[in-house]
């Protein structure tokens, strides 16, 4: 198969992440070690691990008029030839995040802001996604994820329910976590359903949820320890996008895209720990 053509459409996050000895507690004061800067969010993650591939990626994103946000549009026009960054601008900051990462690799997440996110009515070349692969979208806008479903495979974050609800489209994957509230809601409260419904349960086996009925899929072993987990769920995600643009089932996608996500385990920066994706 030649080279696929997938999208990301969501937001990136201008992100300060290093480590803590512990969560805070009121009146504490925290020494950030290992400070570090990357472009993250669960659009600038997923978007980073589908970079690792010989893949033709486009971002449609949003970004803000300040210094937060030319850092982070440095960060992510790579690869030119290869990777597009489609980029509306809006009059405000870009958004900032600090994540501190515990000893024992728990991350938490502290944001200024909601997320910029691209929306249809952005002068962007939204066509591009019909002739996509697979699209993952990550996004807020109902309209843009109409146009998403253009694309011969979408995967959705299950944390946009209110977007997919609006837009009322059935995308082939729904991806959550059953640790996560906002995301581990069941198959049958999405209507229309999804071809299926993905959940990750960290070093426990993916569930595969369809109408016909359920499946799991071993996770890989998680390493001896765990450095730090923000990205792992993301990485997981791109990597799920990229299996399916390259045609195979959901349950295929997701047993080799459980090693991309569990690379990520073995440091406190994604962008130094995701793996190369390599064509099936």
């Amino acid at each position: 198969m030649a080279a696929p053509r997938i999208a990301v459409v969501g937001h990136v996050e201008h992100v300060t992440l290093g480590r803590v000895e512990g969560i805070p507690r009121p009146g504490d004061i925290l020494h950030l070690r290992e400070a570090r800067f990357l472009a993250g969010g669960g659009g600038g993650l997923a978007f980073a691990q589908l970079c690792r591939s010989d893949a033709e990626i486009h971002l449609f994103t949003a970004l803000g008029r300040d210094e937060a946000a030319r850092a982070v549009e440095a960060r992510i026009r790579v690869a030119p030839g290869r990777v597009h960054v489609h980029a509306a601008v809006r009059a405000v900051d870009h958004p900032r995040v600090v994540i501190f990462v515990d000893a024992e690799g728990r991350r938490t997440i502290v944001v200024t802001e909601s997320p910029l996110q691209p929306a249809a009515t952005d002068p962007l070349p939204w066509s591009i996604l019909a002739d996509c692969d697979a699209v993952y979208f990550t996004g807020a806008d109902p309209e843009s994820l109409r146009l998403a479903r253009a694309a011969r495979r979408l995967v959705v974050t299950a944390r946009r329910s209110a977007a997919l609800r609006a837009a009322a489209v059935a995308p082939d994957v729904i991806l959550g976590s059953v640790a996560d509230p906002r995301e581990n809601a069941a198959l049958d409260t999405y209507d229309p359903r999804p071809g299926a419904l993905v959940l990750t349960d960290g070093p426990r086996p993916v569930r595969v949820f369809r109408r016909e009925g359920a499946a799991q899929i071993d996770a890989p072993p998680a390493p001896d320890r765990v450095v730090g987990d923000y990205g792992a769920g993301d990485s997981f995600a791109g990597a799920l996008t990229f299996f399916l643009a390259h045609g195979l089932s959901v349950e295929e996608g997701c047993r080799r895209a459980g090693p991309y996500g569990a690379a990520v385990l073995r440091g406190i920066d994604p962008s130094e720990t995701q793996t190369a994706l390599i064509a099936p």
